[in-house]
């Protein structure tokens, strides 16, 4: 008796559906809300041992996405599939699939935008921490995650049934006169983009640019600043830095320096064979050099004169000018030791008497 009321109970039906499949809608709800929480919980134990064993933080970024997905929307995507087992209203079937459509793209919009903000701080920003670089980097992920809901809205409007023809031609009718209007502005934009991706200089390298030299101080979205070495700021738009050729001597593994020195023609021939030697001895027993040649390169109009090329395997000049300080001063001791005379500018006057 009890279990007829009970089977009659359940055929009984409320806007449209028996109370048999409320239940059963309600069954597969809890059990997709039950099966997806378990199966993340399960997905990050094992990514997270993963995690452990790897030096990368990829998977530990994984992580963070997994995280990032919480209970909620796993509650939402199991109450929208259990739904589809029973009759509801049209309207009311509409409204839920929007929700579910704006819920869903938002959250993949999100995700998108973090894997978005990890490549290009990975890539581009590495070990850097100037504050200019990253400030850069930020602004460009903005504009990045800017078109990113741009396309999230646009889907969005596709799908609830608007006809987004005339929205897509009208933006980009308007984005042809906007570029039209600020073309400089759009250059130096995709310049800056330019220069991130290539990175032919960064904050604090020391660069020439045509007749201008200094120090990078800040790379913008617009302009780029450079410190000369008398002090004043100068100030390039990115456009002109990525059409100029730069000369980056931060990024020199090694610089190549040649000097010449000049004796006297008195220097006995002895003294002139042994100047090599002097000179490559005292450039091997300086660190950070590696000597190229020394020799006796040609007669001058007062001078024998020797020709030095070595290599320093450092970028800094202040290094570079030490190394050659030391080199002269050691050669100017070695010269005093040996009575061998530097030469400088002379003339020799032949004066002819003629007798009548």
């Amino acid at each position: 008796m009890i279990y007829n009321s009970f089977a009659e109970l359940l055929k009984k039906q409320f806007f449209g559906n028996t109370l048999q499949d409320y239940l059963i809608t309600l069954f597969l709800f809890i059990g997709l809300t039950l099966l997806l929480f378990i199966f993340k919980k399960i997905l990050l134990k094992y990514v997270k041992r993963i995690s452990l064993k790897t030096k990368n933080d990829f998977d530990d970024f994984f992580v963070g996405i997994f995280e990032h997905i919480n209970f909620i929307f796993f509650v939402f995507i199991a109450f929208y599939i259990s739904l589809k087992s029973i009759n509801i209203n049209k309207t009311l079937d509409k409204v839920i699939a929007l929700i579910f459509i704006l819920t869903l793209t938002i959250k993949i919009v999100q995700i998108l935008q973090l894997f978005l903000a990890y490549c290009i701080k990975k890539i581009y920003l590495k070990d850097e921490t100037d504050t200019a670089t990253k400030d850069t980097l930020n602004t460009i992920i903005k504009i990045l995650s800017g078109v990113l809901w741009t396309g999230g809205i646009v889907f969005i409007l596709d799908n609830i049934g608007i006809n987004i023809s005339a929205i897509v031609a009208g933006i980009g009718i308007t984005g042809v006169a906007v570029a039209l209007a600020a073309q400089a502005i759009l250059g130096d934009l995709f310049s800056s983009f330019a220069i991130f991706i290539d990175k032919p200089f960064k904050v604090g390298d020391f660069v020439i640019i045509d007749d201008f030299l200094g120090t990078i101080e800040h790379i913008g979205i617009k302009t780029t600043h450079i410190r000369s070495l008398h002090g004043e700021l100068l100030i390039f738009s990115n456009s002109d830095l990525t059409k100029s050729r730069i000369k980056n001597y931060k990024r020199m593994e090694s610089r190549r320096i040649a000097f010449k020195i000049g004796v006297t023609y008195q220097t006995p021939s002895e003294k002139l064979k042994q100047i090599p030697q002097f000179i490559t001895d005292i450039i091997k027993n300086i660190e950070k050099t590696k000597l190229d040649r020394v020799h006796f390169f040609s007669y001058g109009d007062f001078s024998l004169i020797y020709e030095i090329v070595y290599y320093i395997f450092s970028s800094d000049y202040n290094l570079y000018m030490d190394i050659q300080q030391k080199i002269n001063l050691s050669i100017k001791e070695i010269f005093d030791k040996e009575s061998i005379e530097f030469a400088y500018p002379t003339q020799t006057l032949f004066v002819v008497k003629q007798f009548k």
